[in-house]
Order: C-alpha cells, then sequence, then structure tokens
C-alpha cells in the first residue's frame, strides 16, 4: 500500500465527517495502516464473519482456549476494521444526533483505530453485555489483566490515558 495515498484517503475521509485536521496531534493517537493479510477467524457474537492479520490469529485462538479451560468464555465482538467501515460506525452515531466530539472519545477517526491493524479485539463474555465498561468487573477482564500478556495482548485505553479516546475495558490489541 503506498503510505502518501493512503494517507491521502484518510485526509478526504476526515473532511467527509468533519474531523479536525488536527485529530492525530490532539488525540495523540498513531496513524494505523489497514492490514491486508487477514485470515478468517470465525463469527462474532452476533454472526458476522470476523478477520484478524494472519500472524497473530493463532495467539487469538491460544488465548481463547487457554480462558476456556480455565472457564473463562472470551467473546468476539469485533476485529479487523476497515477505514469505510470505521467511517461508517461514525456517520450512523452523528445521524443519531450525536456530537462528533463525543463519538471520537469511543470510536478512533479513521486511519487510527487499532482495529485497522487486524490486532486488535473487541471481546466480551457470556454473562455481560457488550462494549459496557463493567466488563473490568468480569472474571473474563480479570483472565485477560492476568494472562492476556502472555499471549502478546494487552489492554489498549485504560483508565487515565494520555489520548483522549474513553477507557474501554474490553478493547485488547497485539500490536
Amino acid at each position: 500500500m503506498d503510505p502518501s495515498a493512503y494517507k491521502k484517503r484518510i485526509k478526504e475521509t476526515h473532511r467527509m465527517l468533519g474531523i479536525p485536521e488536527s485529530y492525530a496531534t490532539d488525540y495523540a493517537l498513531p496513524l494505523h495502516i489497514e492490514e491486508q493479510d487477514l485470515v478468517d477467524i470465525g463469527k462474532d457474537i452476533y454472526g458476522r464473519p470476523q478477520l484478524l492479520f494472519s500472524k497473530i490469529a493463532n495467539q487469538w485462538y491460544e488465548m481463547r482456549d487457554f480462558a476456556k479451560k480455565d472457564n473463562v468464555d472470551l467473546c468476539i465482538v469485533s476485529a479487523f476494521r476497515s477505514v469505510e467501515y470505521q467511517a461508517n460506525i461514525i456517520l450512523r452515531k452523528m445521524e443519531n444526533n450525536l456530537k462528533l466530539s463525543d463519538i471520537l472519545r469511543f470510536s478512533a477517526a479513521p486511519g487510527y483505530s487499532e482495529h485497522h491493524t487486524g490486532c486488535a479485539l473487541d471481546l466480551t463474555t457470556t454473562d455481560i453485555d457488550d462494549l459496557c465498561e463493567n466488563f473490568d468487573q468480569t472474571i473474563a477482564f480479570e483472565w485477560l489483566q492476568q494472562h492476556g500478556i502472555n499471549y502478546g495482548f494487552s489492554l489498549s485505553y485504560p483508565k487515565n490515558i494520555t489520548h483522549k479516546i474513553a477507557y474501554e475495558p474490553w478493547h485488547w490489541a497485539c500490536l
């Protein structure tokens, strides 16, 4: 992928969404290139097919399987997302009359989402709603904190971090 073409695509997408040119600086987030080497890792909790970067898919399987041996269910809410998919998330929220500044607290701007790398997962477990902060009160979250790093996964958006993305206990990445 041509980096200059990708940056131009991101800039145009941001312009279309009304995202300020200062976004990367304001939010202290790096630009993430869309991964092309993706493999199918099965379906998410909604039955949608999900993809991960081929080199980390086995790490996900191992982590999920070892969690299961400890009676912990790790379920996928979301994995790889394209720039277009990320833009559509923001557009849908804007159509529901949410302010862009509020949306960007919970959804990284296109080009800046770790999901583009194919190395990020939004996770849940069977006894809780998806994408809710009280995921951090579950056995699954406790297990991830203790064991996630053994498989290369860490919590991307903990409490009190330097960028403006809200606390997301469900978002784990292997970067």
